[in-house]
C-alpha cells in the first residue's frame, strides 16, 4: 500500500493495527555493522505497537512515510535488550540506517476461540 501518511498519522487517524515493511542496516557505536536486512535478502515486517521493536527504533520510524530513508541514533536507554547473548552493550549508542518500504492496514479476526491478525 503506497501511502502519503506517516505511520503515526495512520495510527492516529484510523486506530488500526499497522504492519510496516522496511530495510535497515544496524551498527554499533564503533561503526561495526551488526545486522542488515539487505544482507539477509528480505526486508523486515513488524506490527507497530506490539513491542517487537526496540523503543528508540519504533519512535524513530513512527513519523516516516513509505519511500523515506533515515539514520537513527538510538541512545542506550531506548536501545535493545542487553546481555551476554546479544550484540548490544548497555553503554552503547546504536545506529540504524532505515528505508521504509510500505505500510499495510491489519485487522483482527476471530473465529470461535481462535484469533489472529490479517494484513492486506
Amino acid at each position: 500500500m503506497k501511502s502519503i501518511f506517516s505511520i503515526y498519522e495512520h495510527l492516529f487517524l484510523t486506530r488500526e493495527i499497522l504492519q510496516v515493511t522496511f530495510h535497515y542496516v544496524g551498527y554499533n557505536e564503533s561503526g561495526r555493522r551488526i545486522d542488515s536486512t539487505y544482507l539477509q535478502g528480505s526486508p523486515a515486517r513488524i506490527r507497530m505497537g506490539t513491542n517487537a521493536l526496540v523503543p528508540g527504533f519504533e519512535e524513530g520510524i513512527r513519523d516516516m512515510r513509505p519511500g523515506g530513508r533515515r539514520r537513527m541514533i538510538i541512545p542506550p536507554e531506548l536501545g535493545p535488550p542487553v546481555g551476554p547473548s546479544t550484540f548490544f552493550s548497555s553503554k552503547q549508542f546504536e545506529v540504524f540506517d532505515v528505508e521504509l518500504l510500505g505500510i499495510k492496514n491489519c485487522q483482527r479476526r476471530t473465529i470461535g476461540f481462535y484469533s489472529d491478525v490479517v494484513c492486506n
